[in-house]
């Protein structure tokens, strides 16, 4: 079943740093947009057929707009190279309501956001809604350059200016980002939100868990995946539990492609194994896990996966389809 969509229009194009623009994007009758929390996620139908994420950057009280960030990417897989060179000011797209797999604990007693380069767009709504909220946080902006760091007149005059940190990898030595200092001790009620690079965030992430911080308390979204064809990859089957029907998956296949192939579909849109779309329950055997959606404890569970990227340890997987 196809996932209904809201026309909108592309009402400003900004170029806000290097290789970086926003989107203001309204409706296209005028009319309010569904509302939207810090963290959420909207999909983009693009030109060429493609659909991509973009976390919403604007304040998520806002009715009348979505505003969202993207870099293009030199490796883009015709993504943001179509949103740089095929989207302009006028021109109407199709997109998803908003999706949120990246929310804030509002319950928090402090929080701590790590950004990396074009993973400020979804730590920058946060920013705005914790100091609108009185709460406590701190966050930390780390990029390449000042010419390539979106939103930072944004940031300098806001109201939370003060708790922001800017981190430039060609600046002096005293403003670079100290990560072992940042995370050298977990805290109660101290939740860490990281957005960025993978391996920016592996960083952040690696190091957190071995200074033993809660997996409760951390909080990441990947804008993508590095997923491949491994050498231990081989075939395997997936059987459709409301009918039996068994469908064989070729080594060098991905479940979706096998599923579609006997008519099966599935909605993806990453599939890159970053946003969930095709999030599928196990009902037997064990996966694969190769995407960086799921929590570890989640994967460790074994009773859910994305089709889109992961496969199966065991002989057969048997789905929830």
């Amino acid at each position: 079943m196809k996932t209904p969509t809201l026309s909108v229009r592309v009402a400003r194009k900004v170029i806000e740093a290097t290789d970086i623009a926003t989107f203001e994007l309204v409706e296209a009758s005028g009319a309010a947009l569904p509302p939207f929390a810090a963290g959420a996620h909207i999909d983009v139908h693009l030109p060429n057929g493609l659909v991509r994420q973009y976390s919403l950057c604007n304040d998520s009280a806002e009715s009348h707009r979505y505003l969202i960030g993207v870099l293009r990417d030199p490796a883009s897989r015709g993504g943001s190279a179509a949103m740089h060179d095929r989207v302009h000011e006028g021109e109407r797209l199709q997109i998803s309501a908003p999706k949120n797999h990246f929310p804030l604990v509002h319950e928090a007693r402090r929080s701590l956001l790590l950004a990396g380069g074009i993973g400020v767009t979804p730590l920058l709504c946060m920013a705005e809604r914790l100091a609108t909220s009185g709460a406590d946080f701190s966050m930390h902006y780390c990029t390449r350059a000042r010419d390539r760091t979106a939103f930072h007149d944004r940031i300098t005059a806001s109201t939370f200016a003060a708790r922001v940190h800017f981190h430039f990898d060609d600046g002096p030595a005293a403003q670079q980002f100290d990560l072992a200092a940042t995370l050298a001790q977990p805290e109660p009620g101290l939740h860490l939100y990281v957005c960025g690079p993978k391996g920016f965030m592996d960083a952040v992430l690696q190091r957190a868990r071995a200074r033993g911080w809660p997996e409760a308390q951390l909080h990441y979204e990947f804008f993508a995946a590095e997923v491949g064809p491994a050498a231990d990859d081989a075939a395997f089957e997936v059987v459709l539990a409301s009918s039996g029907r068994s469908v064989r998956v070729a080594k060098e296949q991905t479940v979706v492609a096998a599923l579609a192939a006997a008519g099966v579909e599935i909605p993806t849109s990453c599939e890159q194994g970053v946003c969930g779309t095709c999030l599928t329950r196990v009902l037997e055997g064990e996966p694969d896990h190769k995407d960086a959606y799921l929590t570890p404890e989640e994967q460790a569970a074994n009773d859910q996966f994305l089709p889109c990227c992961s496969r199966a340890k065991s002989a057969r997987l048997v789905l929830d389809l």
